[in-house]
């Protein structure tokens, strides 16, 4: 593997090349950094004549980058917005010497119990494991139902923190991961990413007989890919050597 830096105009692209076939276009959150995936055989002037075609496309998802309102670090004190599950609530700080805790209250109010000299990270971190603890179970319901009707069967799948992507699939291990942040979006976003995945083990490519199964199954998958692209990232692929 290698990695280079071309630019086109006022573009800057990091290339990543590796043993892929397909060349792969991210615009990555939160500053709209460019990202190529590219095979190792491919021109460095290849590579700028596909990044020159896909111009437009790049300088818009930058655009939406530069105007999303941007939320600051979390300090996790009373009064922040958090969500759970595509529902949006306040946060109760508790500061108790007691075992750290999250409770729900109601459908408007989280409350996060601490002890008085907790710090932000730990206050995260007890935030964080409460977010993987309430997706498994979710996920481990629909990754059961998906397998079954889809006909297939993940070795293994874990839930774990990814920067750019809301899910992916090791087609040759059989491995599946999925996202936590998806623990903060409605259920239906989670169940989209784990039946794309799940197909990636019956068809590898985003090819059209790929769409054709994700719209069979999951009719609404265009809206909801669109929902999760504004806030994380903005993600395309071009089959190597197409037009």
């Amino acid at each position: 593997m290698s990695t280079d830096i071309l630019k086109l105009g006022s573009i800057e692209a990091l290339v990543v090349r590796k043993s892929v076939k397909n060349l792969h276009l991210s615009v990555l959150p939160p500053m709209g950094k460019v990202r190529v995936t590219a095979p190792e055989s491919m021109t460095d002037d290849a590579i700028r004549t596909l990044l020159a075609t896909r111009l437009p496309w790049i300088k818009k998802q930058q655009e939406k980058f530069k105007n999303q309102a941007r939320q600051t670090r979390r300090k996790y004190v009373s009064g922040e917005t958090h969500y759970f599950f595509g529902h949006r609530y306040r946060l109760e700080v508790v500061c108790e010497n007691t075992v750290p805790a999250i409770i729900l209250k109601g459908k408007t109010k989280i409350i996060l119990q601490v002890r008085p000299d907790s710090s932000i990270e730990k206050r995260s971190d007890v935030m964080t494991e409460w977010y993987r603890k309430e997706l498994l179970p979710v996920a481990a319901k629909l990754m059961e139902k998906w397998q079954k009707e889809l006909k297939v069967e993940a070795k293994s799948w874990k839930i774990q923190r990814m920067k750019t992507r809301w899910g992916s699939c090791n087609h040759k291990a059989g491995r599946i991961l999925l996202n936590l942040e998806l623990a903060k979006k409605p259920i239906a976003c989670l169940e989209y990413v784990i039946v794309h995945e799940l197909l990636h083990m019956i068809e590898k490519k985003h090819n059209e007989n790929f769409v054709n199964m994700l719209s069979g199954y999951i009719p609404r998958w265009k809206s909801i890919k669109e929902e999760l692209n504004r806030s994380l990232l903005s993600h395309e692929e071009w089959q190597y050597g197409s037009k």
